[in-house]
Formats: C-alpha cells, structure tokens, sequence
C-alpha cells in the first residue's frame, strides 16, 4: 500500500462519506486517510497531518456549511499546492464550475458518475491530468463566455487567423476531429495547431487554452 494514491473525503453528509470510503477501499491502489465534514474541518484535519504527510488528493463536495468547496479549494491550494482537489457535486451550474477551475481545482465531478469514471478521473489527477466530461466541459465553456461578454473583448495578436479558428472551436469543446471536419483540414494539420497555440499563450492542455480563450474575450468574435 506504500504506492496507494492517499486521499482525503470531505462532504457534509455522512452517508455520502461512507459510501465513498467504501467504494474506495475496494480498490487495491486508493487508500483513504483522512474524512471531514465541512472545508474548515479539512483545513484543521490538514493541518495537522502536514508535517506527517499530506493527502494526494481530496474529494470535495462543492455545497458544504461553514466553508463551501470553492473557498476550501481556494485555500487548499494557497498553503498544500502539492495536494490535488477534486470537487464533487450534485449540480452543473456554469458558473460554480469556472468557480472551482479558478479556485485550483483539477477538475469538477457529478455524483452521478460511474465508479469506473470515478476511479478514471482520481488515477488521471494524480498524473497531473484535467479530465473533465463533456457535460462538465460544455459548462466551464458556457460560464467563460458569459464572463468573457461581461467583461469585453480583446484583440488576438500574435495569433495568424487560422490558429484563431482553432482557439475558437477548442473553446466551444471541440475535438480536433470536429475541427479538422469543419475547417476541412487534416487532423495532423489541427494538431501542429494546438500545439502552436499552446506553446504561444503558455499554457499546458486544451482546458487552460479554453480558459484563456475565454478570459481574452474571443469566444464568438469573427475571425478576419
């Protein structure tokens, strides 16, 4: 169990925590250290294990009393930026999603999940990787162009017009099959793309290239 990715439940029903503790104990990888009921609770629980050793991950219901999963999250990151959160909840609201991504999420989960999706998105962020659903995604897009309209617009320099087309499917979710399909070029040719596009706005995944896309205001302007 020396390897077993470390996590810590936090959520403010009981019966919740149980059956994610339960579930988790039957995999052989996973093992639970820690359980709290709200995000102050899980903070002090941090506290005091951090000289002894810190959670991989925590799974963290988003609507909690005391301190919600934004604002813990938010802190989570400030003081153990090593220890990734995971908030679960039972609602998609766009702009609670942006919320939890901005707070330091890696990424944002229904309850209503398979426990093989489940036991996929704890492996993938504990590599490091942001995986979302397309529900999840399609939200986080939705609440970036809402912000980004609040805000207004910015111009795209350093972007040729092309690689603008892309920044702008790749915000609306999607996949470089959907954008070779409509921009009738080949998937290769998509490829070198995204990978200018991160290299150019330094950023690390699609994800982020969504959110920055966003946050520049580009979502929906024409491209010239």
């Amino acid at each position: 169990m020396s390897n077993a990715i470390k996590i810590m439940v936090v959520d403010d029903h009981d019966m919740v925590r149980l059956g994610l503790k339960t579930y988790l104990a039957m995999e052989s990888d996973f093992l639970v250290t820690g359980e709290a009921a709200n995000g102050k609770e899980a903070l002090e629980l941090l506290k005091g294990v951090a000289e002894d050793g810190l959670p991989d991950m925590i799974l963290m219901d988003l609507m909690m009393p005391l301190m919600d999963g934004v604002d813990t999250t938010r802190e989570v990151s400030r003081l153990y930026p090593q220890v990734k959160v995971i908030l679960l909840t039972s609602f998609l609201e766009d702009e609670k999603v942006l919320q939890a991504i901005e707070a330091g999420a890696i990424t944002y989960v229904l309850k209503t999940v398979s426990s093989d999706e489940l036991a996929h998105v704890i492996r993938s962020s504990y590599r490091g990787l942001q995986v979302m659903n397309s529900e999840v995604s399609q939200a986080l897009t939705r609440g970036l162009r809402q912000r980004s309209t609040q805000s207004g617009q910015d111009d795209g320099a350093g972007l040729t017009s092309r690689e603008m087309e892309v920044m702008l499917l790749i915000a609306d979710g999607k996949s470089n099959k959907d954008i070779a399909d409509e921009l009738h070029i080949s998937i290769k040719t998509v490829k070198t793309h995204v990978s200018n596009l991160l290299m150019k706005c330094e950023v690390e995944d699609r994800t982020q290239l969504a959110i920055y896309a966003h946050r520049k205001g580009w979502s929906g302007k024409p491209v010239s």
